[in-house]
């Protein structure tokens, strides 16, 4: 029994030195966390709790960058006047009605031609 007693002891004194080790090592790090500017800060693998915003404030949001777009379209539309007056568009083109026939005409042809090719 005296061998577990001694086996049992040292154990124990391992685990308080090593307990002594992990608080020596504990200050060590926040002593540099706080010349590093980190200060203790939380480790990065721990989750940030929802940020809560009240129905207000979201709308106040929502105004705000609602009247950011209105600026920035405010700001864009007189390049696009000034674009548009400066370069002419062409002419939108008709098709005369003879030329509508011809397509037509063709059209009937090319159908006509697939139709004969399925029968044989």
């Amino acid at each position: 029994m005296s061998n577990l007693d001694n086996a049992l002891r040292e154990l124990r004194e391992k685990r308080s030195h090593a307990q002594v080790e992990i608080d020596k090592l504990n200050q060590l790090i926040s002593g540099i966390e706080s010349l590093n500017g980190a200060g203790g800060a939380a480790p990065d693998n721990t989750v940030q709790p929802k940020r809560i915003i009240s129905a207000a404030s979201r709308r106040k949001m929502a105004l705000a960058q609602k009247a950011r777009w209105a600026s920035l379209r405010k700001q864009s539309q007189p390049i696009a006047v000034v674009a548009k007056s400066t370069i002419s568009a062409p002419a939108k083109r008709t098709m005369s009605a003879s030329a509508r026939r011809k397509i037509a005409a063709a059209q009937k042809a090319r159908w006509a031609k697939i139709r004969a090719a399925k029968k044989d």
